[in-house]
């Protein structure tokens, strides 16, 4: 039995804009891949909860996708998930890129961290790209536009300061029981997992214009004599991206699944039979049935 009285735990979110490599973070953090990741932005669409457990201490992640300017109601959605992650955590760690430049999307950032009265960590990504006075001047620059309870350099590809900012992190977390099992690594299902695995090897092998207009759904997902058995679909827009995701002779879509069925394999440790398809749904992501179908909507919107 865990000491109630000795123990801390709450949430840390995770915001910033696309592409600063939050999932990355994350997926550093807890020591395995949940997220996905690729180059491309707004990879992450849903809050994704990960859970990581000490001695006296247990963190709940929400990792956000990043905060950009609107343009259809899927993205209003993903914006929507990120800002209210400030308004359910005990602390917010706003990632940014190793640069001076403040922009408009990182000033918008600031003035909504200024109304919330909870610890806010800037986290500078990719240091191991710069030199200590690089460093200091970027922290001295973002200093000007919002008041950081700590400021904590780090890297997620190489793991410099992540056992530093966990610290940090549990120093700021209020006392109480832990929320989850200590088992528990994250509140995915295997379901969603392996969709998000299977768009992330989308993302990564089709061209710039498609990968925003795709989802991924599991049809079926079957344990049988040592495999696992899983129909999933790939939705896209139009009929044209359509051909390009399958390829020619459809030599994409094997592409795509190889490389997804490799990830599988080692998050399931079981040797998997992976069968995609490929549908249109014209404008689904301004479509709101379709976006509550595919869980970009929450149940009582």
């Amino acid at each position: 039995m865990q000491d109630q009285a000795k123990t801390k735990s709450g949430y840390v979110g995770i915001i910033g804009r696309p592409n600063v490599g939050k999932s990355s973070l994350m997926n550093r953090i807890i020591g395995q891949k949940i997220a996905i990741t690729s180059a491309k932005p707004q990879t992450t669409r849903n809050i994704i909860r990960t859970v990581v457990t000490k001695e006296n201490a247990q963190l709940i992640f929400l990792d956000t996708p990043g905060i950009h300017k609107s343009r259809n109601k899927l993205d209003d959605f993903m914006v929507k998930s990120a800002k209210s992650v400030v308004n359910e955590a005990d602390v917010v760690m706003w990632l940014v890129e190793p640069s001076d430049f403040i922009g408009a999307g990182e000033k918008a950032i600031a003035e909504i961290l200024n109304t919330i009265r909870i610890p806010v960590f800037l986290i500078i990504n990719k240091v191991d790209t710069l030199k200590k006075d690089e460093i200091l001047h970027i922290m001295d620059t973002y200093h000007r536009v919002c008041n950081f309870a700590e400021i904590v350099p780090v890297s997620a590809l190489k793991g410099n300061n992540v056992e530093e900012l966990l610290d940090l992190l549990i120093s700021y977390l209020p006392e109480g029981p832990f929320l989850y099992d200590e088992e528990t690594v994250t509140d995915q299902s295997e379901r969603n997992i392996t969709a998000e695995i299977i768009r992330e090897k989308a993302l990564r092998n089709l061209r710039d214009e498609i990968p925003h207009g795709i989802a991924v759904t599991v049809d079926k997902m079957e344990f049988k004599k040592g495999i696992c058995n899983i129909d999933a679909t790939i939705i896209c827009e139009k009929e044209s991206h359509k051909g390009m995701i399958i390829g020619k002779g459809g030599n994409m879509l094997k592409k795509i699944g190889s490389s997804a069925r490799i990830d599988l394999e080692k998050m399931l440790d079981i040797q998997v039979n992976l069968k995609l398809w490929v549908k249109v749904r014209n404008n689904w992501r301004d479509d709101e049935f379709l976006l509550k179908d595919l869980g970009y909507q929450k149940n009582d919107e």
